[in-house]
């Protein structure tokens, strides 16, 4: 009975913690976009931007990776044996990547505060896709075990990125396109209107 406990509480850990990081992101991009806009537009959102992803970081998301951990450690506690396995040793590692992020992520926080982060808005676009990658693989390992068919698996993993590429190069040159209607309507738009 105590597995199944520390095996719920683990998924719901899990989807709080990548909740959190998803929006995480999300957040980094808008603050590095508001720098476009005029004062005093521009230090209002980056004001509001900067407490919502230290709320977000500290309410959210570090309790969701606590959680996860913690039922991690009970669901070992109650199944020590499933600590030779392969594919144990890998989700560990994957998660030991995620970990990294997730701190990451807070040393970007902080350098989005002090006003030093180098970060564009198109290269976070493309880092808040990590978490996705790694939930694949988390996911994958935990579900298949040692039985995951590791050719479909990376398959799997390489057309998720090329679709990631592909969606993020579409999405910026949409707003690009955009921007540039904005700022220099065609004649014909402006007779039209």
């Amino acid at each position: 009975m105590a597995y199944l406990w520390f095996k719920s509480f683990h998924i719901i850990g899990f989807v709080v913690w990548f909740a959190g990081l998803f929006y995480l992101v999300r957040l980094f991009i808008y603050h590095v976009e508001a720098t476009a806009q005029p004062e005093p537009a521009q230090g209002i959102l980056k004001q509001q931007y900067g407490i919502m992803e230290k709320r977000l970081y500290h309410i959210i998301t570090m309790p969701g990776m606590i959680v996860t951990i913690a039922m991690a450690l009970g669901i070992l506690w109650t199944e020590p044996e499933v600590l030779k396995q392969g594919w144990l040793h890998a989700k560990l590692a994957f998660v030991a990547v995620l970990i990294g992020y997730h701190f990451y992520c807070g040393s970007l926080m902080k350098q989005l505060a002090e006003n030093r982060c180098q970060w564009s808005s198109q290269k976070l676009r493309a880092l808040n896709e990590a978490p996705t990658l790694l939930l694949l693989v988390i996911v994958l390992l935990a579900i298949f075990k040692d039985g995951l068919p590791t050719d479909l698996a990376t398959v799997a993993v390489i057309a998720s990125v090329l679709l990631m590429m592909v969606t993020i190069n579409l999405y910026a040159k949409k707003r690009k396109r955009d921007q540039e209607k904005l700022q220099n309507p065609s004649a014909g738009e402006l007779v039209g209107s």
